[in-house]
């Protein structure tokens, strides 16, 4: 959808595009929801016991969904996957300005933000980008490979501190989800990295 805004940019089609960046902040808005909703029915599953008491699974269910709606950031115009859509489009016009209102260091900050906290797992040492099952934890947001992780809390009793240095949260197996938008991140950082090296392979060329 961003390349197909980018040629529609190019192209002067201004209300085309912004049709596009309204069915993107939508898509995402959905994922955010069905990251919500899946991870909430896989907590819901491994926490729930059969007892003699009549349990009331639509409060038990409303509960969690609530405990990760709260987590979840809710201002979507500065996700990271539309922050790139835009400034996609942005760029076909205006290289290297700052979109409207917004001051350089915005950008910078901006740019910088990301659902990704960490680049390498911290018990492998791989880069996510290389993860063969990468899952993220649904309290702090790290993000490890899910056997290795699984295997260090089985050595902990199914409860350990995260192994991010400097990170207090207790990790539970129940709360490690490979979330929908994981595995677009992961793979939108891949882009980044090859459009990175592209670029250094440019200069040391041109020096």
């Amino acid at each position: 959808m961003k390349d197909i805004a980018v040629q529609l940019e190019e192209d002067n089609l201004p209300d085309k595009v912004k049709e596009l960046e309204d069915a993107v902040i939508e898509l995402v808005g959905l994922s955010e929801l069905s990251v919500q909703f899946s991870s909430a029915v896989q907590v819901f599953t491994n926490r729930y016991q059969p007892g003699e008491e009549f349990t009331n699974f639509s409060t038990l269910f409303e509960d969690e969904l609530s405990e990760f709606k709260a987590k979840q950031s809710s201002d979507l115009p500065k996700h990271r996957l539309i922050r790139q859509f835009k400034e996609a489009v942005w760029n076909v016009h205006h290289t290297g300005q700052p979109m409207p209102g917004e001051e350089q260091e915005d950008i910078v900050m901006t740019s910088t933000q990301s659902n990704i906290l960490n680049v390498t797992c911290p018990l492998t040492g791989k880069p996510i980008t290389e993860l063969v099952e990468p899952v993220r934890c649904m309290e702090c947001r790290h993000i490890y490979e899910k056997k290795v992780i699984m295997q260090y809390l089985k050595s902990k009793q199914q409860r350990g501190q995260c192994p991010i240095s400097g990170c207090p949260k207790i990790l539970q197996a129940d709360k490690l989800v490979q979330d929908p938008l994981l595995l677009i991140e992961i793979d939108e950082m891949r882009k980044m990295n090859k459009e990175t090296e592209v670029e250094d392979y440019t200069m040391l060329n041109e020096d």
